[in-house]
């Protein structure tokens, strides 16, 4: 059994624990940004290729840390070919929409509009190589704007289903201002959530939630709405510093959610795999995020592996909304 499947189970019957918490590395960012997804070279002044970016989600699927390798349908097929999850415990996802929000090209401007909903991979093609699959979505608080993504969505369901896809569902915070009156950002999306998935049946709900931590209150609200039923999963945003990384996922967990899928707060740090040990060792509870830093920088200096930042301020929390 993939292990995604066995922690869904523990938590689906209310015996989660803490060693039950979901880690996806997300390597999908080729959707998204581009030539820039795969980030720079640590060795040379270029960004790194595309074979570099498959060897580092084979080198984290292999490290058995990861339980979800989530990935652009051209990368699943080429990681297929490799028989790179052939003997895995790892869950190979496809990311199978692409809305305008998440076109992070050099230069682009796309964020500033609200997002329109658009697909790139097919639902036929993406299950020959995987039965899960992410679709996104993000509500504008503009009625045209929203019930275009959600038919979209609707119509997405009704593909998945017939091809036996599993699927999770992300919900960006939007990029733009969308002029809330009378509630929070976190309360809307936390309404929008809900409100989409009521209509809703199993054959069609998605397996979990993917979305912008939006505070503890936030998180509490929703987690505790339906917490075998709804799971809800953060996603890392920026890369910030290790200490952001690993209190994201702690703070996260205690206050309800289940799953965490980062993207540029694995990819960009200097060393992947231990930084994802170490955050498993922060869920659990075996570690501070303080210590984890601390032992992610002894890591660094024992393989001299030059650190971005010194762990005096790697050590920092600078998100805003973990202080």
């Amino acid at each position: 059994m993939k292990t995604l499947d066995r922690k869904l189970a523990k938590i689906q019957s209310g015996s989660y624990k803490s060693a039950d918490f979901i880690i996806a590395d997300a390597k999908d960012g080729d959707m998204g940004f581009g030539r820039t997804a795969p980030g720079p070279s640590r060795q040379e002044p270029r960004l790194k290729t595309k074979a570099e970016y498959l060897a580092s989600m084979t080198d984290m699927t292999k490290s058995g840390l990861v339980d979800i390798m989530l990935v652009s349908a051209s990368s699943a097929e080429a990681l297929h070919g490799m028989k790179v999850f052939s003997k895995s415990k790892c869950t190979v996802a496809v990311r199978l929409n692409d809305t305008t929000d998440i076109w992070s090209q050099r230069g682009g401007t796309y964020k500033e509009t609200p997002s329109h909903p658009f697909r790139s991979a097919r639902v036929g093609d993406a299950r020959k190589l995987a039965d899960l699959g992410l679709y996104s979505v993000t509500y504008s608080n503009n009625v045209n704007q929203d019930l275009r993504s959600l038919e979209a969505y609707s119509k997405f369901r009704e593909e998945a289903a017939a091809a036996k896809m599993r699927h999770f569902l992300e919900v960006f915070n939007p990029a733009m201002d969308i002029h809330l009156k009378d509630a929070d950002l976190g309360s809307y999306i936390n309404d929008c959530i809900v409100r989409t998935l009521a209509g809703v049946t199993t054959k069609e709900h998605p397996l979990f939630l993917k979305m912008q931590y939006n505070g503890a209150k936030a998180m509490e609200e929703l987690a505790s709405y339906d917490p075998t039923g709804l799971i809800v999963g953060i996603l890392g945003g920026g890369r910030g510093t290790t200490r952001d990384t690993f209190e994201l996922a702690s703070q996260s967990q205690k206050h309800g959610a289940r799953v965490a899928l980062f993207g540029r707060k694995i990819n960009f740090s200097e060393s992947p795999v231990k930084l994802v040990e170490l955050m498993r060792a922060v869920v659990e509870n075996h570690l501070t995020g303080g210590e984890a830093v601390k032992a992610y920088h002894d890591h660094l200096a024992k393989n001299r592996i030059a650190p971005d930042r010194p762990l005096a301020e790697d050590i920092e929390v600078t998100d805003p909304v973990l202080k």
